[in-house]
């Protein structure tokens, strides 16, 4: 199937570069110049996948991810930057954008890890329902509920829960999240640690108990609240 880009860029050059390698690979692409074009393109239409660049007018590529995320824009967002200070990519991450380049950039390599963001968001799993605990994942919709109360998350937070889901009540090693969640180019351990940072602000911060746990030197799991002993183990349907 044809996929839909939205590129985000205000350089003309690398606009056009773009345009002509996407368009080559059988790619749908659309563009915006600035900010505020490029959140109102995004909720406007439905691609499936954004390249963002950090440095915009109008409104900023990190304003632009978080605004996105905020009303529920799950569309797999790469952030394209010529800054690669390792706050500036931290920042990146937390604001809501789900992998990094600095420029400047290989074409290739832009277009694997775009493919891999795809392919992510379509989901490697069975359609159905994951249950833990007061946890309930539909993999067919993306969306997380936690006794009833929708969680907003990035692409790459969701992989991460379903994953844990998965696996729980059983430990998943580091490794193994970078694994599902960056293949064989992946950016860094400090990445994984902003998403797990902004996974455990949606899944825990707002409950009274935690069910995300760090398994120190190892990994992580889910533990079930103490009110909900009888589903040790998910079950899909």
């Amino acid at each position: 199937m044809r996929s839909k880009l939205l590129i985000v860029e205000d350089n003309q050059d690398v606009a056009g570069i773009l345009a002509d390698y996407f368009e080559v690979q059988g790619t749908e692409v659309d563009f915006a110049t600035n900010g505020e074009l490029g959140f109102k393109l995004a909720l406007e239409s439905n691609f499936d996948a954004i390249i963002l660049d950090l440095m915009l007018p109008k409104m900023d590529g990190l304003s632009v991810a978080k605004e996105l995320r905020k009303q529920g824009c799950t569309t797999p967002i790469l952030m394209l930057t010529a800054l690669d200070d390792k706050q500036d990519l931290l920042n990146g991450f937390e604001s809501g954008a789900d992998d990094y380049l600095a420029k400047p950039f290989d074409l290739d390599v832009l277009n694997a890890r775009v493919t891999a963001l795809i392919k992510r968001q379509q989901g490697r799993v069975a359609l159905g329902i994951l249950k833990y605990g007061s946890l309930e994942l539909n993999t067919a919709e993306h969306q997380v509920y936690r006794n009833g109360t929708k969680l907003i998350l990035t692409p790459a937070c969701y992989q991460i829960l379903q994953l844990l889901m998965k696996r729980a009540p059983n430990v998943v090693k580091r490794e193994e999240l970078i694994e599902e969640l960056w293949g064989d180019m992946p950016p860094g351990s400090d990445i994984l640690r902003s998403h797990m940072y902004q996974l455990r602000n949606q899944l825990d911060k707002p409950f009274s108990e935690s069910m995300l746990v760090t398994v120190p030197k190892i990994g992580f799991k889910l533990q079930q609240e103490t009110l909900n002993n009888s589903n040790e183990n998910p079950s899909t349907s």
